[in-house]
């Protein structure tokens, strides 16, 4: 691990100067950091707001860089005015990271930053990383990947860095919560990131939150329950035209937790407040990806 951090440097060295794009996770505060340990003024890092981030996490995505000293700006993308991005297809994440690096670039370009470097790490290799395309297409570079610094590896240097996301559980935006096809809107992920904190502020640490729109088929008889789920009804269903199901995945370790002690309940009125008609708590937990898990194998699962 000692030599891949030396070759992360060294990469980092030779760029002269690097703006980064960071979005306050595990990877991107990781390489903002010794981006700034190594080249000073000489980098930057760049976080992008817009409907897809919560508040929460920009706030402390903001709130690290002030503690560490590496200067950050805040960038505004508008993949939110892009038919491609809102029709949600397999592969949302291209658009994505293709409006932040059109950003990004003509910054770059007139602060002086040579490179354009961003957190794909070598545990991501071989998955199903649509933004991946547009990286190449802009020639952004992947230090972390190249230095061959895994995940687990990230984790440990963070920790003797004394980075506190060293142990932050892995994110993804809040577009990663709807089903491929399913339209992107800013009410839908406002509903995401509300019913997210009500896990987290009862101390679940993987939590996602998957969003479904019930349209209604008049003709079709009614679905059997999934042998995968435990379906937590809610009484009122006056709220919406088109009511919507959230299926809630905690990490497998958790899941004991919210069966006691009352937390199904609180649950359930907190998201029905949300809009909510349905929640429902997947009995698998979370795992990376398994907004994929309808996709076409061989497709890899991404953190999604």
């Amino acid at each position: 691990m000692a030599e891949k951090f030396q070759r992360l440097q060294d990469l980092l060295r030779g760029y002269g100067s690097c703006l980064v794009a960071y979005s306050g996770g595990v990877d991107s505060v990781f390489l903002a950091r010794v981006a700034h340990d190594v080249l000073g003024v000489r980098a930057l890092a760049a976080i992008a707001d817009s409907p897809s981030l919560p508040r929460r996490e920009l706030a402390e995505a903001l709130a690290l860089a002030e503690q560490f000293k590496f200067p950050v700006r805040v960038v505004r993308t508008k993949e939110f005015e892009n038919p491609d991005y809102l029709a949600n297809p397999n592969n949302r994440c291209y658009f994505c990271k293709h409006e932040l690096f059109t950003e990004l670039a003509p910054l770059a370009k007139a602060e002086g930053f040579a490179v354009i470097a961003y957190g794909e790490n070598a545990s991501d290799v071989g998955d199903f990383r649509p933004g991946a395309q547009a990286a190449t297409e802009f020639q952004v570079r992947a230090p972390l990947k190249e230095a061959g610094l895994t995940k687990a590896d990230i984790r440990a240097c963070s920790a003797q860095l004394g980075l506190p996301t060293a142990d932050k559980p892995q994110m993804a935006c809040l577009s990663s919560r709807l089903p491929y096809g399913e339209a992107v809107t800013p009410e839908k992920l406002r509903m995401i990131e509300e019913a997210e904190y009500v896990l987290r502020d009862l101390g679940f640490y993987d939590v996602r939150v998957r969003h479904h729109e019930l349209h209604p088929r008049p003709t079709a008889p009614a679905p059997a329950a999934s042998v995968d789920t435990l379906l937590l009804r809610t009484s009122d269903f006056g709220l919406r035209t088109s009511p919507c199901l959230a299926r809630i995945e905690v990490g497998p370790a958790e899941l004991r937790k919210f069966l006691e002690d009352g937390v199904v309940q609180r649950v359930a009125a907190a998201l029905k407040k949300i809009g909510y008609a349905h929640v429902t708590l997947d009995l698998q937990g979370y795992r990376r990806g398994s907004v994929n898990e309808a996709m076409p194998k061989p497709a890899a699962a991404g953190p999604q």
